[in-house]
């Protein structure tokens, strides 16, 4: 079953029969006819109710709207086979996208056709300040793990952390930890320890693989820190890594059970 059929499946799960006759009348028409239906979605389907947890293509809709769902739905009929056309039109809504707009491209950019056409757009969605088309990009969304460079990777999952945003909602966080990205992680606790301030007790789980002295330092820190979030990041890191000075700091906890602690508990 092909992706839009797959979308198409899942809004007739939530659309009235009104709403199922709009969007079934605007699937594969002409581009401009496509255009007018992504940007009118809303007047003819509901923004509510928001959709229970399901996964298309490894992106998660849940929570989406289902106006949201429908535009997504929408650009997934449109005809990919004279490739300047489509580039040029997905380009189009782009440029005169309003917020949601916006966010249902950026949620659409792993069903579309040439995906490396659109890596511009999606790295300038973190560097966005709109709440709402940052979080588009950023969680329930495959597109970053597979193209994101190494440095555009680290930017998006540093400005979750600065921001105090759940970084376990970004898709291969685990799996595209790496180096530099522990590095910036200790340094943006440094600083903020210096003004006094913290970071999310989670992000220190990007660190486990890439021990050195400068961030066992920051471990042993968290240890001793009145937080017990921090405590159990301090445990769980020296838990994980092969760092052999983390594992006679790790004895120091020898009182808990490092079994029954794990990095959900600091997801928030």
């Amino acid at each position: 079953m092909r992706f839009s059929e797959q979308l198409f499946e899942k809004i007739k799960e939530y659309a009235s029969p009104k709403e199922i006759s709009w969007v079934v009348s605007r699937g594969n028409n002409s581009l401009q006819s496509l255009q007018i239906a992504f940007v009118a979605a809303p007047r003819f389907i509901s923004k509510t109710p928001d959709l229970s947890a399901s996964v298309i293509n490894d992106v998660s809709i849940s929570g989406w709207s289902l106006d949201r769902l429908v535009r997504v739905y929408l650009l997934t009929t449109l005809d990919d086979s004279d490739k300047d056309i489509y580039i040029k039109t997905i380009h189009s809504l782009f440029e005169t996208a309003e917020n949601n707009e916006a966010v249902a491209l950026i949620s659409a950019l792993p069903f579309l056709a040439y995906p490396e056409y659109w890596l511009p757009r999606a790295t300038d969605a973190v560097r966005s300040n709109i709440g709402l088309v940052f979080d588009a990009i950023a969680f329930q969304n495959p597109y970053p793990k597979k193209y994101f460079s190494e440095l555009a990777w680290n930017q998006l999952v540093l400005k979750c952390i600065f921001s105090d945003k759940p970084i376990h909602r970004i898709q291969g966080l685990n799996e595209r930890a790496n180096q530099a990205l522990a590095n910036s992680i200790s340094n943006l606790a440094h600083e903020r320890w210096a003004a006094g301030r913290t970071i999310p007790a989670q992000a220190w789980r990007l660190v486990s693989k890439f021990m050195n002295e400068t961030i066992f330092e920051d471990i042993c820190v968290l240890s001793e820190s009145q937080s017990s979030m921090d405590n159990i990041a301090a445990i769980l890191v020296c838990d994980e890594t092969n760092f052999p000075a983390a594992k006679k700091e790790l004895k120091k906890h020898q009182y808990i059970e490092h079994r029954l602690l794990n990095w959900e508990l600091l997801e928030i």
